[in-house]
């Protein structure tokens, strides 16, 4: 009897790992590696918006989309930097380009000057890069000046993304087609202790781009959101690159690359896209527990909880899919 019911778990899992591994395997390698890209950025519009543009990753998305030969608009902070950017892409890469200078710590009114400055640009492009995180780690009660850090950091990382695509979906969904690339944080699945402002911020980037992926899929929009882990930014504040750091050029080709497969992203393909989409923040507390603690927190053994592990996410993967797929099933709604 016991080898039966063993038998039976054993098949259980194999049929929930395969159920797991096989999708990520195409999303993630054979479909980008084998059958190239799913979606011609360059047939999406004459020109890519880039915010964060003059550093770190928003300046490597500027370098790749301008190699494909998109025209670009850079949209950053500070003036001098967008001007060398813009100069150095227009002589490598032989591509038009616009620069504008906003904070996006500051009111509402530099989305009006936005506006104002791309009105008769086709859009096709959005990659919502711009970002800010602690000077410090600090804990959330010890924040010096927390208001204003609040809202500094809200409207930075919350609100540039929804004033952004408010400003250029539209277009997009006249047309049928377009791609928004948000950038989120490794942190949307793993606790943020002692930045938990900022790993909020990020979380909210992520579910906010799968919402809108999961509504505009049948418009002809492809959203993805990207949630870097170890880079080598000035806001990651990694200096070297190693065998867990990659180079904000890697991650980027690594991210365009998955446009169209995967709706998220990390810097290591081969192992944290199959992860992360899978674990939760309480999952990643008990997966650091030892068997023997398991056996005391949830008195099952520890085969058992990797098996209600690996149920538990089956089933939100398959919520998920039916939930889409109902709602792409209907006309949804359209911005005239």
């Amino acid at each position: 009897m016991y080898d039966y019911v063993s038998g039976i778990c054993t098949l259980a899992v194999a049929f929930l790992v395969l159920w797991q591994v096989v999708p990520w395997l195409y999303l993630n390698l054979l479909g980008p590696k084998l059958f190239g890209p799913k979606i011609r950025l360059k047939e999406m519009g004459q020109w890519a918006l880039v915010t964060g543009a003059t550093d770190g990753i928003g300046k490597a998305f500027v370098k790749a989309l301008a190699k494909k030969g998109i025209n670009l608009i850079l949209v950053s902070r500070s003036l001098a930097k967008l001007k060398d950017v813009s100069k150095d892409i227009q002589n490598k890469f032989n591509v038009q380009t616009k620069i504008i200078a906003v904070d996006f710590t500051s009111g509402p009114e530099i989305y009006d000057a936005i506006e104002k400055q791309t009105a008769d640009l086709e859009v096709g492009i959005l990659v919502n890069n711009v970002g800010m995180s602690y000077a410090n780690p600090e804990y959330f009660s010890a924040l010096p000046d927390r208001l204003k850090f609040f809202d500094r950091m809200m409207a930075c990382n919350v609100t540039s993304v929804l004033r952004m695509c408010g400003l250029f979906l539209p277009g997009m969904v006249k047309r049928r087609k377009g791609v928004v690339i948000n950038v989120a944080s490794i942190y949307v699945y793993l606790p943020g202790p002692l930045i938990s402002v900022y790993a909020a911020s990020k979380a909210f980037v992520a579910k906010f781009s799968d919402a809108l992926a999961t509504e505009y899929a049948g418009h002809g929009i492809t959203v993805q959101s990207l949630e870097p882990g170890f880079v080598a930014t000035k806001l990651s504040k990694f200096s070297r690159t190693n065998m867990v750091v990659c180079t904000p050029e890697t991650y980027v080709t690594s991210a365009l690359a998955m446009v169209g497969f995967a709706r998220h992203s990390t810097d290591f393909p081969f192992l944290m896209n199959f992860l992360c989409p899978k674990i939760r923040s309480d999952d990643f507390d008990d997966l650091l527990l030892s068997p023997r603690q398991v056996q005391a927190r949830f008195h099952i053994s520890p085969r058992g909880f990797i098996v209600n592990k690996l149920a538990q996410a089956s089933i939100r993967r398959l919520l998920s899919v039916l939930l889409a797929k109902e709602l792409n099933s209907n006309e949804g709604c359209h911005w005239d």
